[in-house]
């Protein structure tokens, strides 16, 4: 029994990144297998879409299979289950509880999912090629977070780890424990370091959606205000779908490393909200206000990354800008807006299923 060259898995495959990576991975050809976490509520929107196109590769020159499977990042047994069932080459781990401000008050899940459900799918991994003496490659998302009150500017793979929150601290946790596995094991495991990565996809309650989702909710009345926290912290903000090709690049070396992927530039929440709003004829400081419940307990005022060491090693640089990212995710959300408001006028509940 061996693994097939072009047969992936991907956890978190429902979400911002699964989505794009799924989708990359399908025009590459492969055989995409996909982890989703059972519940009584369907999560697919975000890879509803791969679906047609797969049949329309089929009818014009063939391509990749999507396939999908229910594990749970908890589940020890099911996540080895299905590593021997899939027998995959290359697995993508994107699954965690990923939002940071949430971590605060969910710190033990988060803890559970992002740190333990890591350990517990390198395990898999590790009886999975023991047993079949072929290597899977593995891939980590680690997180900027990690750094929190960072020691230096910009951060580099070599910057000293200070996180700020939960999150930051279970991703540190996953992202050292899968150091570990390479070096004890030889694992062929590799982290991206990812900085901060929107698109339309993006969740709603992530900063940078949120403020373009009330931005266009805004243009259209159907919204009046919008509810922000720190707007001085500055980040370091790429687009999704490039971050999710260095993912795949880091999987293709032939030897496995640890890589910070960003654009090299910081921008802060203030200046999104001025270039989303302006995106519209708005001015942001006639409907943004402060919350303190958006605060954290600890802030991270400022992350930059360097990419230098990806730039060099594979070629990896963004290709949409901040400006470009922006402008896409206004036009999308003011489309979502619009598709909104004819609801409305129609007598529907936007927020219920319409069929």
């Amino acid at each position: 029994m061996t693994f097939a060259s072009t047969r992936a898995l991907i956890t978190g495959v429902t979400g911002q990144d699964g989505s794009y990576l799924a989708e990359l991975l399908l025009k590459k050809g492969y055989e995409v297998h996909g982890m989703v976490r059972r519940s009584s509520t369907f999560s697919t929107q975000r890879i509803e879409h791969l679906y047609r196109d797969i049949h329309d590769r089929e009818d014009r020159d063939g391509g990749g299979q999507l396939i999908l499977h229910y594990g749970d990042m908890a589940d020890g047994n099911g996540l080895a289950r299905l590593i021997r069932e899939i027998r995959p080459r290359e697995v993508y781990n994107l699954a965690a509880q990923s939002h940071v401000r949430v971590s605060f008050d969910q710190p033990t899940y988060t803890a559970d999912v992002t740190a333990l459900g890591t350990l517990r799918l390198l395990e898999a991994i590790r009886d999975c090629q023991d047993a079949q003496g072929d290597q899977i490659r593995f891939y980590q998302a680690s997180s900027s977070e990690m750094y929190g009150k960072a020691a230096e500017m910009p951060q580099s793979e070599t910057t000293p780890f200070y996180p700020r929150s939960p999150y930051g601290v279970a991703k540190l946790y996953a992202h050292w424990i899968t150091i570990n596995y390479r070096e004890s094991y030889g694992l062929h495991g590799s982290c991206g370091i990812l900085f901060n990565h929107e698109s339309p996809r993006r969740g709603e309650t992530f900063v940078t959606r949120k403020i373009t989702r009330a931005a266009a909710r805004i243009k259209l009345g159907l919204q009046k205000r919008l509810y922000l926290g720190n707007l001085d912290a500055q980040r370091d903000w790429g687009f999704a779908g490039d971050y999710v090709e260095a993912m795949w690049l880091m999987l293709q070396q032939d030897q496995p490393d640890d890589y910070v992927i960003a654009t090299d530039e910081t921008h802060s929440v203030r200046e999104f909200c001025e270039k989303t709003f302006s995106r519209l004829d708005l001015d942001y400081s006639d409907f943004v206000e402060i919350d303190p419940r958006y605060f954290r307990p600890t802030e991270v005022d400022l992350l930059l990354g360097t990419a230098q060491k990806a730039r060099r090693a594979f070629g990896w640089k963004p290709r949409v800008s901040f400006d470009e990212l922006v402008q896409l995710m206004v036009d999308s959300d003011l489309g979502l807006a619009h598709k909104e408001q004819v609801l409305l006028a129609a007598g529907h509940d936007p927020s219920m299923p319409h069929r």
